[in-house]
Parts: C-alpha cells; structure tokens; sequence
C-alpha cells in the first residue's frame, strides 16, 4: 500500500529549467506511492523556452506524468484554501526567487498562491531548492524558512562548489521520504547532505 494514498498534492513547478527532467521522475513516484498530483506551473515555465525544452513540451510531460493538466492561473489555485482541494504542497524545482518571495509573503505567481493557500490551512509545504543564491543574497530567505512552521526542505547541498559555492540543489530521490514525514510533521534528517557534483549546463 503506497504511503501516501489518498494524499491530494499539489505540485509548484518553477524555472530551475535544467532540473525539470529530474523533477518529473518524482511526479511518478508520487503517483506511485498514491498520491493524486496536480502540477502548478509559475509563469516562467509557462513562457519561457530553453535548450531544456519548450513551454509546450514541458505542459504535455506533467500532463501525462501527473495525469492533470497543469494548473496556469492564480485563480484557478486560489480556492485550494477555502475549499481545502489539497493536503498538502511541494515545489519543486523551488528556485530562489521562489525562495525569496515566500520569506517576504508575496503571492503574485499561481505557485505562491498555491503555497499560501496549502499554508492557510496548516497543510504541509515541501520546498525542493535549485538555486545559484541560496548561500548568497538568498541565504536569509533560507534561513527565516526553515525556522517557519508548516514548511519544510528536501535535503540539499552544494551541487558545484568549486565554480558555484553559493548554489544549492535539492535530492531529488528524496522528495517523496520528505513528504512522508512532512506529513507527520517531522523534518526529514540529515537536511545537509554531500551532493555528487551535477553535470555542467
């Protein structure tokens, strides 16, 4: 029996571009585990196209792996508070200007609305960071939200620290052990890991 069966998760899909194809195999394990998945697209992946893929190639691939089709609008997540449509949410690939606009409480993309709503209702939210700042300008931001309640982080550590000191990547495997004992309301440990080096993009 899967350890999240029932679970209704929404998924927040920010502009880590390079992380996408990585991300997408959790959305599988997700599903596999028993959750019912639905993506939410920022406005960057919605517009924008990389030598990664385009926004087209990127709404069909967690169509098919979500079974949903990507939620585009921030009226469209709001009523994930009053109506409680979810239990829970992961961002992931959650970039650092994500990571900086929830420290301050803005919700100007569908995603950040999406994590107001979920955190509106005590649900737990699990952060899965991909960011070249988050040991520089953005290292506040990272601070004041593992201090914050509800909120949760995928293990991460540095990706690249020779050429790329400051930045941070998330586990990806782990994202569903993080979730699991979000859900219990515990952090999963360690949160520091050593990260293999990634693949220079």
């Amino acid at each position: 029996m899967g350890r999240l069966l029932g679970k209704r998760i929404a998924f927040g899909v920010t502009g880590s571009h390079c992380s996408l194809e990585e991300v997408l195999v959790q959305v599988h394990r997700l599903r596999d585990e028993g959750a019912l998945v639905i993506p939410v697209f920022s406005y960057s992946v919605q517009t924008t196209t990389t030598r990664f893929g385009t926004p087209e190639h990127w709404r069909e691939a967690f169509t098919q792996a979500s079974g949903h089709a990507p939620l585009t609008e921030i009226a469209e997540v709001e009523p994930f508070g009053p109506q409680r449509l979810v239990d829970a949410m992961v961002i992931s690939p959650c970039t650092g200007n994500t990571l900086a606009k929830l420290a301050a409480g803005i919700t100007d993309t569908p995603v950040l609305m999406a994590a107001k709503a979920v955190l509106r209702n005590g649900g737990p939210l699990v952060l899965a960071i991909s960011t070249n700042d988050a040991l520089g300008n953005n290292a506040r931001h990272l601070g004041l939200l593992m201090n914050a309640k509800h909120i949760y982080f995928v293990p991460f550590g540095q990706d690249n620290p020779e050429e790329k000191p400051n930045s941070l990547v998330a586990a990806w495997e782990l994202l569903v052990d993080t979730l699991v004992a979000a859900f219990a309301g515990c952090q999963l440990q360690p949160v520091l890991i050593q990260r293999a080096k990634r693949a220079v993009r």
